[in-house]
């Protein structure tokens, strides 16, 4: 099979495009004829071994841990490991693998769901990573109800574009923080205001909210939470600047250091996906009130071009990598 690889950390001409064995499937795994495969944040920081600390946090010392990144994944299921039930061979599905980035990966059962109907294999492939961080943050963390009052900064992004419709579906009233060529964007994913981060400063506005999700990292957290009610939530969802050396654990350390001395509920979210959330994102998109947002997308041979593109922070939705 075709796959894209990585032997070594550094920029994305480190990447090959090689001919490569056909994964083995595990017990509980399947194994997917890749359709369409996401870009996300976490695929260049794995690229660059940045940063640092995440080196010896599971991603390798010295090398990339696995030859073929990429999680994000839609395709057609055409083996079936064993212990497997609920798919069978033919089955579309999307979910989480791993080796996205190649003609076949493998990927557990239990965080696979059929592809909504409607879905291209790209929608489909943009929603696991994005869609289900955007979930628990909105609905688990935040715990959003009708009439709550969300504040999403970075609300044109994978994550964000999310975040805003779901908060929507959730009924609550959203603002999103995003640039000016991205307001019509926002507005149209049902946001109630909007506002332009390169014009106004959105921590200095009178407005005060019940939520805010934080998906910029561009606002230190006192900042943050002069716009937050008193007993409001904070949910801090920002990966780190490139080339930092705690990166994304900055700020999980700032938000544990923080917490415990204010009202405010200060929150960093490290989402793992679980099997029923891929379903319930799935009955939002049957209902219309979700659509993934696709800004680009590449051929599998030009990953490394995606990839620039992605680390470079200016995104609008989801960038797609088509397969077959």
């Amino acid at each position: 099979m075709k796959a894209i690889v990585q032997e070594r950390f550094g920029p994305p001409e480190v990447l090959e495009l090689i001919d490569a064995d056909v994964p083995h499937v595990g017990p509980g795994e399947v194994l997917i004829r890749v359709r369409a495969a996401a870009l996300n944040p976490a695929d260049w920081h794995v690229l660059r071994g940045d940063p640092l600390v995440a080196r010896l946090g599971g991603i390798g010392l010295r090398r990339p841990r696995g030859r073929i990144a990429g999680s994000d994944v839609a395709g057609r299921v055409v083996g079936v490991g064993a212990g497997v039930t609920g798919l069978r061979e033919g089955d579309e599905v999307h979910g989480s693998g791993r080796g996205a980035f190649a003609e076949y990966a493998a990927a557990p059962a239990a965080l696979l769901a059929p592809v909504p109907p409607g879905l291209s294999a790209e929608q489909a492939a943009a929603m696991p990573t994005a869609g289900i961080t955007a979930l628990h943050a909105i609905r688990d963390v935040g715990a959003v109800t009708p009439g709550t009052r969300v504040l999403v900064n970075g609300a044109s992004g994978g994550v964000g574009t999310f975040a805003v419709q779901i908060a929507v579906a959730l009924g609550a009233e959203v603002t999103g923080v995003c640039s000016t060529r991205n307001l019509d964007l926002v507005r149209s994913l049902g946001a109630a205001a909007v506002v332009d981060h390169t014009a106004d400063d959105v921590t200095g506005r009178p407005e005060r909210y019940d939520v805010v999700v934080d998906l910029a990292g561009n606002h230190p957290i006192p900042a943050l939470r002069r716009v937050l009610v008193p007993d409001g939530t904070l949910v801090l969802c920002a990966g780190g600047a490139p080339g930092a050396f705690l990166g994304a654990v900055g700020t999980v350390l700032r938000a544990a250091v923080t917490d415990p001395f204010v009202r405010h509920r200060i929150r960093f979210l490290a989402s793992t996906p679980k099997p029923a959330d891929l379903p319930a994102l799935g009955a939002l998109v049957a209902d219309g009130l979700l659509r993934p947002v696709i800004d680009r997308t590449y051929p599998l041979v030009d990953v490394a071009e995606g990839l620039r593109y992605v680390e470079q922070g200016h995104a609008r939705g989801k960038v797609v990598v088509t397969v077959s």
